[in-house]
């Protein structure tokens, strides 16, 4: 049933790769939409401010929801931009880009910590002017670590140790300098074998990172009193808002569509999604055609491409390889025999639409992606690849035992000891003998024992009225080789 439909099952999947393309495309127009309603209604007198929530892992999506929210901010000449925030960390370069865009804010901007602001985001709070945290909250622990892609933390050699260490350490401790604050201070949040000393206090001691409770980070020190690093403790953000003197101003908050969610969610499942994607396409080479596995190997690579589409990573460039990669190994699987060199082409079009599709590019970079860049797509690439050549190897052993293979497959057979052939049996034509009714070039046709047979030569030619006898058979193919007229008239047995 699904060899009938297969044609029908190859537009779905391209038309869910063009239907991801249209949501990123609706999202990012939704978006532009609303800036230029802001900055028409831009206010008159009256304060607006702009809440951009950080909440969850700091990765690529997320940085296009911040970019999209800064730039609805400076369109509507928002008087302050407010960032409610909750994350435990996440990726270095999307910290730096953040904080980079905050950088460019001409209005003042504050961080509401309302229980964590871990790594990445003590970092980004650090880069806003004003930091307010909730009671119970958390700021801090900046240490450079890196993730493996199935989970947990992965052992780096000394000398890259320091080199990440030093760079995080450098970017810190320049927000500080920015900002007017401690570079101290941020620099113990990042190096754990960094003491904190403060008018003859330890705030920090020698191999603690820096972490500081809403209590702590809002203690003053030095004359005249300073902040440690917190304006103060508010109850919430409504609060906030009063004390900052917003309660009564204009209110516009970042509204994060259905899109730019699942884009998220995409993003966080991505390695597995690139795992099952390759091991569906894996057990489709080993039974050609389009089946289930085929199937669903294309569709949790459709699902990995457009999250990273709509999260504003993939360009249209990387999408365009990844269908024409596709049609190629469709062409190579469906039309023609084997696999050849447009198999090959296609694979290496959709590897390198998949691996530049996870790669993070600004405005004015090089088309070809520098080392660094490279260092973490290959790796959840390799991740995907190595997984799916595991996944393949255990299903190929035990997956015709189990019961669901037996429902996906057909286990019947025929056979001509059974009754079925694929043509009737010609044995008993051999040795017999006739004569041509027209040329064999090397086909035609004869008359044998005054039977009309569709006959060939082994390459011959044979005029008609020649006189042949039949030397073997293959199902409805029936050979045949001249013999002279004594020979013919011959008894045969």
């Amino acid at each position: 049933m699904i060899r009938k439909y297969r044609w029908i099952i190859l537009i779905g999947c391209l038309a869910t790769a063009l239907g991801g393309w249209g949501i990123s495309r609706a999202t990012e127009t939704a978006g532009d939409e609303t800036g230029n309603a802001l900055a028409r209604r831009a206010p008159t007198g009256e304060q607006v401010i702009y809440v951009l929530p950080i909440r969850g892992p700091i990765e690529p999506a997320l940085l296009y929801v911040v970019r999209r929210g800064l730039a609805e901010a400076q369109a509507m000449g928002a008087d302050a931009i407010l960032f409610p925030m909750d994350t435990p960390g996440g990726a270095v370069n999307v910290t730096e880009e953040i904080i980079d865009l905050i950088a460019r804010m001409e209005m003042p901007t504050y961080t509401f910590v309302e229980n964590n602001a871990i790594s990445a985001g003590a970092i980004i709070a650090l880069a806003t002017d004003y930091i307010y945290m909730a009671p119970g909250s958390k700021i801090g622990d900046a240490m450079p670590i890196l993730m493996a892609p199935g989970g947990g933390v992965q052992p780096l050699p000394d000398a890259e140790r320091e080199k990440i260490m030093s760079y995080v350490d450098s970017l810190v401790r320049g927000i500080a300098q920015r900002k007017g604050r401690d570079e101290r201070l941020a620099s113990a949040m990042v190096r754990p074998e960094t003491e904190y000393e403060l008018d003859g206090e330890i705030i920090s001691a020698e191999g603690q990172l820096l972490t500081l409770t809403n209590s702590e980070a809002e203690r003053r020190f030095g004359d005249p009193p300073q902040p440690l690093l917190s304006e103060g403790t508010v109850e919430d953000f409504e609060a906030l808002l009063d004390v900052l003197g917003f309660r009564d101003a204009q209110r516009v908050d970042l509204e994060v569509t259905l899109a730019e969610r699942v884009a998220r969610f995409l993003q966080v499942i991505g390695p597995l999604l690139m795992l099952v994607g390759f091991l569906g396409i894996y057990l489709e080479f080993q039974s050609p055609g389009v089946g289930v596995p085929g199937i669903v190997g294309a569709v949790c690579l459709l699902l990995f491409f457009a999250g990273h589409h709509i999260a504003g990573l993939a360009g249209n460039e990387d999408i365009l390889l990844f269908i024409i990669g596709i049609a190629l190994i469709l062409v190579e699987l469906l039309v023609l025999p084997g696999f050849g060199v447009i198999g090959i082409t296609g694979l290496a079009l959709v590897l390198w639409g998949i691996l530049n599709a996870m790669i993070q590019r600004l405005p004015g970079d090089p088309w070809w992606p520098s080392l660094p860049e490279l260092q973490l797509p290959l790796l959840k690439l390799s991740f995907a690849i190595v997984g799916a050549a595991i996944g393949g190897t255990i299903l190929g052993r035990y997956l015709p035992g189990t019961t669901l293979f037996h429902r996906l497959v057909l286990d019947n057979a025929t056979s001509r000891q059974a009754g079925y052939a694929a043509s009737k049996d010609t044995s008993s034509w051999v040795g017999k003998t006739g004569v041509t009714l027209s040329p064999l070039y090397p086909a035609g046709s004869a008359l044998i024992e005054d039977q009309r047979l569709d006959v060939i030569t082994r390459g011959d030619y044979i005029e008609a009225d020649q006189a042949v006898r039949v030397v073997e058979t293959h199902g409805n193919r029936i050979i045949v080789e001249p013999v002279s007229a004594a020979a013919a008239d011959a008894p045969t047995v």
